[in-house]
C-alpha cells in the first residue's frame, strides 16, 4: 500500500465525508469544516482510501497522522504510514478502542500511549440540551428561565449570510475582552487572530461546507450565535459559540435554542474540547456529557 497525500481543499469534501460521515468516529477533528477552516494553520494534507481517511501534519519537521476508519486499524495501513513517516510513527486523536486495536496487531511494534485529557471531546444528547430535563440540570433550566423573564421578546433566528456582519461585530467585542483578560494591555493574541481567520474562511464557504447555525437577538441586536456541521450522520460538531458576556444567560440560551431547533437527524452534539481551561472544563462538565470522547497520542516504533 502506498499513501498519496495532497493539500486539503474544498474539493475533497465528497470523498472525505464518504468515509467520515459513516465511520461512527465522532472526533471533532474529522469535521470537514474544521479541517478546511484550519488548513492554513496546520498545513493539513489528506489521503483518502477506500475505507479510510488519513490526515498528515508536519510540526517542526516531524510528521504526525490522524486516521479515520470504521474498521479496525490494519497492520498494512500502519506499515504504509511507517514508510511515509521515514522513521518512528506518531498517531494523534486515537480513541481508547483504537489503541486497543493497535495493541492486538501481530507486528514488530513497540507502542507508547499518551492520553491528552485537554483534547477529550464533550458529546451530549441533543434532546438533553434542548429540554434540560432532570434534576441534574435544574441550575441550567433556572438560568434559561431568568433569561426568558428578563428578555420575553428575544428572538431565535437561523444563522444566514445576512447576519454575518452582526457575528463579526459580536466577535470583535468578545475578542477585545479576551485580549484584555489574557494580556492586560489589549494586545492581540495570535490564536485569537487565527480563530478570526477560521471564521472568515467558513463564512466565505458557508454552503460549500454544509454549515448550519443559530443566533439570539434581543431588542434587534445579536447577543449570541453558534454554528457547526456534521462529523457523522448522527452527530453535529458545534464549531463556534459566541455570546455577549454582559447579557446574563446569553450562552445558556443559544446552547438550548440551537439544540431545540436543530434537525432531529442529529442525536448527538459534539461541543469539542476544553483545552485545559478550568472554567471551560467546569462549564462543559456541568451539562453532564453523554460521552467524554478520549484522545490519545500514540508513538510507535518498530522492534529490531
Amino acid at each position: 500500500m502506498t499513501l498519496a497525500f495532497h493539500p486539503l481543499t474544498l474539493f475533497d469534501r465528497e470523498a472525505m465525508q464518504a468515509v467520515t460521515l459513516h465511520s461512527g468516529r465522532r472526533n471533532c477533528n474529522y469535521t470537514f469544516a474544521n479541517l478546511v477552516g484550519w488548513q492554513f494553520w496546520y498545513y493539513t494534507e489528506v489521503c483518502v482510501l477506500e475505507k479510510a481517511m488519513v490526515l498528515r501534519y508536519t510540526f517542526d519537521g516531524q510528521r504526525a497522522y490522524m486516521v479515520c476508519t470504521s474498521e479496525d486499524l490494519s497492520l498494512e495501513l500502519i506499515e504504509a504510514l511507517f514508510d511515509d513517516s521515514n522513521g518512528d510513527l506518531t498517531l494523534m486523536g486515537l480513541e481508547d478502542s483504537q489503541v486497543e486495536q493497535l495493541s492486538m496487531l501481530n507486528g514488530p511494534l513497540s507502542i507508547t500511549t499518551e492520553p491528552v485529557r485537554d483534547q477529550y471531546d464533550y458529546i451530549y444528547r441533543r434532546t438533553d440540551l434542548a429540554t434540560l430535563h432532570g434534576k441534574h440540570l435544574d441550575a441550567k433550566r433556572n438560568h434559561i428561565n431568568r433569561f426568558r423573564a428578563e428578555h420575553p421578546d428575544f428572538e431565535y433566528r437561523p444563522l444566514t449570510p445576512e447576519s454575518f456582519d452582526e457575528c463579526r461585530r459580536l466577535t470583535e467585542i468578545w475578542q477585545e475582552e479576551k485580549n484584555q483578560n489574557q494580556n492586560g494591555n489589549g494586545n492581540k493574541n495570535e490564536t485569537i487572530d487565527a480563530e478570526h481567520r477560521v471564521m472568515e474562511n467558513i463564512f466565505s464557504n458557508w454552503d460549500a461546507l454544509g454549515m448550519t447555525g443559530g443566533s439570539i437577538f434581543v431588542d434587534g441586536r445579536m447577543v449570541a450565535f453558534t454554528y457547526g456541521s456534521a462529523v457523522t450522520t448522527d452527530t453535529l460538531d458545534v464549531c463556534v459559540e459566541k455570546a455577549d458576556r454582559h447579557v446574563e444567560g446569553a450562552f445558556a440560551i443559544i446552547n438550548q435554542q440551537f439544540a431545540e431547533h436543530l434537525s432531529e437527524q442529529y442525536i448527538y452534539l459534539n461541543r469539542e474540547e476544553d483545552m485545559g481551561i478550568p472554567g471551560l472544563r467546569q462549564a462543559k462538565l456541568s451539562y453532564h456529557p453523554e460521552i467524554l470522547l478520549t484522545y490519545n497520542v500514540v508513538h510507535i516504533t518498530k522492534n529490531d
